[in-house]
Formats: structure tokens, sequence, C-alpha cells
């Protein structure tokens, strides 16, 4: 027997089967927590998230609509969330967002392997954290999820034109970022 598509579990959480939400819940708790974790970059943070875009989902779901696949409106209120959460998370810290973050590397680390790997990852995160939060989302959406432009519009109500020149603006930033600081 055939898997139930996520439409099929919608309908039989909305007709009294908890067992629907239970599956949609498995289906995607691991991509809901990448999501999360890209943008954030915390687990104990991304973990929370998770748990509030799955009770947002419960209680929305009886007005889900079916206008978009049910991963993309999903993915919208986990990508909400989660930049709601880091905007809430750059007001409480004292010192200011970028500050907090930077983590000078030497200029002369001339290391190779996982080490040289590790911190080009933490070079990449910061430079994805300082990106504006229109072009972060659009670059978490196409770089790590790879997500197609089409779908991307839909998610964000976005022109693909614009998301596209978002993507572009933010690799750029992205790509001088690292290359100031692994020299």
């Amino acid at each position: 027997m055939a898997p139930k598509t996520d439409f099929e579990l919608v309908e039989t959480f909305r007709e009294g089967d908890i067992a629907g939400f239970n599956e949609l819940v498995r289906r995607y708790q691991e991509k809901v927590y990448w999501i999360a974790r890209r943008v954030i970059a915390t687990h104990e943070d991304a973990d929370d998230i998770v748990q509030d875009v799955f009770v947002r989902v419960y209680e929305g779901l009886k007005d889900f609509r079916g206008d978009s696949n049910f991963y993309t409106w999903l993915y919208r209120i986990a990508m909400n969330l989660s930049l709601n959460a880091l905007r809430k998370k750059r007001i409480r810290d004292l010192l200011p967002y970028d500050e907090a973050m930077e983590e000078v590397l030497p200029s002369d680390a001339q290391t190779d392997g996982p080490v040289h790997r590790a911190e080009y990852e933490s070079v990449l995160q910061r430079a994805i954290d300082r990106l504006p939060a229109k072009q972060k989302k659009v670059f978490i959406m196409r770089y790590y999820d790879e997500l197609p432009y089409g779908e991307m519009a839909k998610i964000l109500k976005k022109s693909e034109g614009g998301l596209k020149a978002n993507y572009f603006h933010a690799l750029k930033k992205i790509q001088e970022y690292v290359r100031r600081e692994m020299e």
C-alpha cells in the first residue's frame, strides 16, 4: 500500500485522527530542524523552533486551504519563526550582533584538512549571519535547500527576478567576506 500523500494526512487529521498529524511531524521534523538550524545556528534554539513550528501547524491545519503544497506552507512557517527567533536573539544580546558573532581567524592560518574546513565553515556561517534578512532567507533557501526560484517565489510571494537578484547580491557579499577573512 502506497504511503498517504500530505494532503491525505491533512484530511485524516481534520477528520479527528491525530495519526495524520503525527505522520506529518515524522515526515518533516528533520527538514524543519535544518531550516531552523541554518538560520539560528544553535542546536537548542533550533529544537525550540521545531516545536514552535509544529504547534503552529497543529493549530493552523484546520485552516490550511491547500492553495500550495503542504511543504511549501510548512517551510514558510519554519523560515518565518526562525527569522523571528534570530531577531529576538539579536535584541536580547547586549552586544551588537556583529560584534558578538565576530571571531577573527588568524590571517596566517595555513592548516589543512578538517581544521581548515571547520574554519571555513565558521567564516561562511558568520558571512551568512551578516546578510540582510531578505538576502539571508533567499540564500539559505537556494544554497542549502536547493529550492528552485519558482518554489521560492510561491513561498515568499516575491517575483523570481527579485529573488535571483537577492541571491546574487547575497552570494557576492558572502564571497567578499569569506575572501577577506580567509586571507
